[in-house]
């Protein structure tokens, strides 16, 4: 029953603050001597955080009412309790209506990321390197700390390395892999060549990793010598 209260009161914080005690008292229908001590308890271990509410300089006597507001930790620690919600109604979904079903709904929720990062990549030039910059862009917006870098210049394997150091649906996708195989595909769409993922915060790397060839790459790779070439037109 705390663990229970003390999320209400993270919700109810993550909402309305910077809202004060006696505001949350209200609202939860708890007595301010209960609120006081979850948020005691929750400012102590950094899960929120103490400020003066924009309302407090109205007040003409005593000491202005402390507001509280989630903590970056905090934010990390609703964030967690929303995943396992949201874990926990896709293994439903798989269970009452199959695997498919999970791939239909990675599926459409990649394609409105998709959506949303269109305005940046119509804005590009058409060359891979401009849309993987638009593409970065529009990630970094969506809270994916996205980079990218060239690798392997004058290689056989020449192209860009997109990285990203944050995944919103990480925790998800480590359960269903089927919103990292969705991503992918996406990329590929919105890049006009096929990309590889080489690695995921899903899958246990530090980093999201996928690998963007550029227009060169696959006639290299696909042509590694004349020979090999002669030997396929010869079958």
């Amino acid at each position: 029953m705390e663990a229970s209260t003390r999320q209400r009161v993270l919700r109810v914080v993550s909402e309305e603050g910077p809202i004060t005690a006696a505001g949350l008292a209200e609202h939860l229908q708890l007595t301010p001597a209960a609120v006081r001590r979850h948020l005691d308890a929750l400012v102590e271990d950094g899960t929120l955080d103490e400020r003066e509410p924009a309302t407090a300089g109205l007040r003409r006597r005593g000491r202005p009412a402390r507001g509280y507001v989630l903590s970056e930790s905090g934010h990390r620690t609703l964030r967690n309790t929303y995943d396992g919600v949201a874990t926990a109604a896709l293994r439903f979904l798989e269970q009452q209506a199959g695997e498919d079903a999970v791939s239909a709904f990675a599926r459409q929720r990649i394609a409105e990321l998709e959506a949303r990062c269109a305005a940046e990549l119509e804005a590009a030039d058409d060359d891979v390197a401009s849309r993987t910059d638009a593409l970065v862009r529009a990630l970094t917006a969506e809270g994916y700390a996205a980079s990218a870098r060239p690798v392997g210049q004058g290689g056989p394997l020449a192209g860009v390395q997109l990285c990203q150091g944050h995944c919103p649906m990480q925790h998800v996708a480590a359960q269903f892999p089927q919103f990292c195989e969705a991503e992918t595909e996406a990329f590929s769409r919105m890049l006009g060549v096929h990309v590889q993922r080489l690695a995921t915060l899903a899958g246990g790397e530090h980093v999201c990793t996928t690998f963007i060839p550029t227009p060169s790459t696959p006639e290299r790779t696909a042509r590694p010598s004349q020979h090999t070439s002669d030997e396929r037109f010869s079958r």
